[in-house]
């Protein structure tokens, strides 16, 4: 399993996924669930992926195999004119990866599915961001629904519920992210440290500030064990009734 969760704020964009997959309780492993592609001055584009890792893998060689160059017959994300459109051709790739692990495999279409999650901005277009479904069908980002979770996302649910702001600041927005994701690892063993993150500034048109949070990050344990203070002292706080 894993955890990615994808915010718009009103400064950008802000994305975080862990990179833990297993294959049984005794076989982690480490696989990085983020990707970028970006040209400087035209666009910048941030992957996040849940899901089969097999066809996740192949979704994303298969978008780096594209042409660099604008072409109708087969376009690449480093040439489609809009965030809507690069969010269509990732969708189309998921879907024809699917059928044709479907096809040549099981039955059971759940064995490779994946789920997306894609963000950026194209030059003359404002930053946007998706949720890709393995059907090959997605939906936007908006006022309702500002941030998006994929993997395993009911642990880390409730503190994106509630603290979310879209005026977060990205300190903020951090410390959140990271609430969320403590909260998510201590529930369930599937999902675990490193996590990556990318915070994108409107109309930069650049990569932002992008990194690595290892499990022993001083600031993140800080953040954990202040976290698990807080709590305990918030339920201190509340009032009591005997029962």
């Amino acid at each position: 399993m894993t955890y990615c969760v994808g915010m718009v704020l009103e400064r950008g964009l802000a994305f975080m996924s862990d990179t833990r997959t297993n294959a049984g309780l005794d076989n982690f492993s480490t696989f990085r669930k983020m990707t970028h592609w970006a040209t400087p001055g035209d666009r910048v584009i941030t992957l996040m992926s849940a899901g089969n890792l097999a066809t996740t893998q192949a979704v994303i060689s298969l978008l780096n195999e594209r042409p660099k160059a604008p072409d109708e017959r087969e376009p690449s994300l480093l040439g489609v004119p809009s965030i809507f459109q690069a969010a269509r051709l990732v969708a189309e790739t998921l879907r024809e990866v699917i059928d044709r692990h479907r096809d040549g495999g099981p039955r059971a279409e759940s064995t490779f599915n994946a789920t997306l999650i894609l963000g950026g901005q194209i030059k003359g277009g404002p930053p946007r961001m998706f949720l890709i479904y393995p059907e090959g069908n997605f939906i936007e980002a908006g006022a309702d629904t500002p941030f998006f979770q994929i993997g395993e996302m009911k642990y880390g649910r409730p503190i994106l519920v509630r603290a979310y702001d879209p005026a977060l600041s990205y300190a903020d927005a951090m410390k959140l992210l990271l609430v969320s994701f403590d909260s998510t690892l201590k529930a369930n063993l599937t999902v675990g440290a490193p996590f990556d993150y990318h915070l994108y500034e409107t109309d930069s048109l650049r990569l932002g500030r992008t990194g690595r949070i290892e499990a022993d990050d001083v600031y993140f344990q800080t953040i954990s064990e202040r976290w698990g203070d807080a709590l305990k002292s918030a339920l201190k706080g509340l009032p009591s009734q005997e029962f």
